[in-house]
Order: structure tokens, then C-alpha cells, then sequence
């Protein structure tokens, strides 16, 4: 029986194909699309119609076609597992004093919008709540740690989903909960969620739709200067 029923498993169980493309998946396509272009294996008129594909596609086997002739698809396709961020920062890497602190005292904190996150955050939430949203933050460095006092409180953070998240801590009569997230770009910020919720809260997850808008940024400033540079400008 136990073999009838891990056969009906494996049957019913997707290809990795078929599963539903999420917005990182498109972005990182778009990427090895643009530095095609920069290296002059696609045309521009190629490239604007695979971009245009990427944006309407469903699905990761859908996503595939579109790279499947070009050399960064063998070296990692869509459905392979990006490299995992590391657990902690690099030694040295973030201060130890904040370059910002959010607190909240018997009443709500609000961090939202376009803001330049610093290397280390400080949020405190003593009978009050804190909410740090980075969805549309600039990022000026890789590793940014956030570290939360939830007392009595509650500290909620969203991250765009093309970084990469990283959680550890505790809760004593409270709630301690980082969604793990991985980014399938190696260069792309790591935010590092630290601290303690006694009778509170500390809740860590990315934002679905939302990503790091200077990442694409860099890579079409790449795109532009490998363009000038062929043209000869």
C-alpha cells in the first residue's frame, strides 16, 4: 500500500515546468536577456519580443524557451535552486551601532516608501507597533540587518522577494517568524531579521509584486555602457 501510495505521489507531483513563474523567476529571465543583448547574441528587435514573451509567462517551462539558445541558461536555468545566502553577515560588514532607529512606545512606528536603508536598523515596539517596509527602499549596501525588541509590541518587516531573507531569533510568550527567502541574484541585497519578541511579535516576510528597483537599474546602466561601447560612442 505504502508503495501504491508513493507512486500515486510522484505521479501527481508537478514538473518543475510546470510550476507558476513568480515575478523573481521573470526577473532574473529578463536579466540574462539583457546581458545578451549587451553581448550582442540577440538583436534589439530579438530582445524586445523575448522581454515582452517573459512578462506574459505562466509558467517556469514557458520562462525556459527564451533562453534555452543562450549560454547562461546550461550554466543555470530557471528551475535550478539559486546559490543559499549564508546564515550571518560577513565579520565587519554592518556596524554595530544603528544608522537608524525605530521605536515605538505605547504607540505605531511607520517606515514605508522610497528611504535609503542603512546597514543596521534598530526597531523597538514596547506596547506599541513598529512596521518597516523595504519593498520600495534604496539599498546602498548588500547586507542590512534588521535588529527588533518586540515587548509587549509587535515589529512587522516586508522585503521586495528579489533579496534574500535571513531570520534568527526568539520569542519568550511571544512570536518570532522569518520567511526564508532566496534571490536568484548573487548580487542582490541580503536582510538579515535579529532580535527577541517577549509577549509580542516580530514578523519578517517578503512582499509579493515588490523588487529591489536598483538592481534592474544597475544591470540596464550595464546594458547601456556595453551598447555606447559598441556603437562606438
Amino acid at each position: 500500500m505504502d508503495l501504491q501510495k508513493q507512486d500515486l505521489q510522484q505521479q501527481s507531483a508537478p514538473a518543475v515546468s510546470e510550476l507558476r513563474a513568480s515575478d523573481a523567476e521573470r526577473d532574473r529571465i529578463a536579466d540574462i536577456l539583457h546581458d545578451a543583448l549587451a553581448e550582442g547574441r540577440l538583436t534589439a528587435d530579438e530582445h524586445a519580443e523575448r522581454v515582452e514573451g517573459v512578462l506574459r509567462a505562466k509558467t517556469v517551462g514557458e520562462l525556459d524557451v527564451f533562453i534555452r539558445d543562450l549560454p547562461a541558461a546550461h550554466r543555470q536555468g530557471p528551475g535550478s535552486s539559486p546559490a543559499p545566502a549564508p546564515p550571518r553577515p560577513t565579520a565587519g560588514a554592518v556596524p554595530i551601532d544603528p544608522d537608524d532607529n525605530v521605536v515605538a512606545v505605547f504607540s505605531g512606528a511607520v517606515r514605508k516608501g522610497r528611504w535609503r536603508a542603512g546597514r543596521r536598523i534598530h526597531a523597538y515596539a514596547v506596547f506599541g507597533s513598529v512596521e518597516i517596509d523595504l519593498s520600495e527602499a534604496l539599498f546602498d549596501h548588500q547586507q542590512v540587518v534588521v535588529k527588533s525588541f518586540a515587548i509587549f509590541g509587535s515589529v512587522e518587516i516586508r522585503v521586495p522577494e528579489n533579496v534574500s531573507l535571513r531570520g534568527t531569533g526568539s520569542g519568550v510568550l511571544g512570536s518570532f517568524e522569518v520567511d526564508t527567502l532566496d534571490s536568484g541574484d548573487p548580487q542582490a541585497p541580503i536582510v538579515y531579521v535579529d532580535g527577541w519578541a517577549v509577549l509580542g511579535s516580530i514578523e519578517a516576510r517578503p512582499k509579493r509584486g515588490k523588487v529591489v528597483a536598483d538592481i534592474l537599474d544597475r544591470v540596464q546602466r550595464k546594458v547601456d555602457r556595453s551598447l555606447r561601447k559598441h556603437l562606438g560612442h
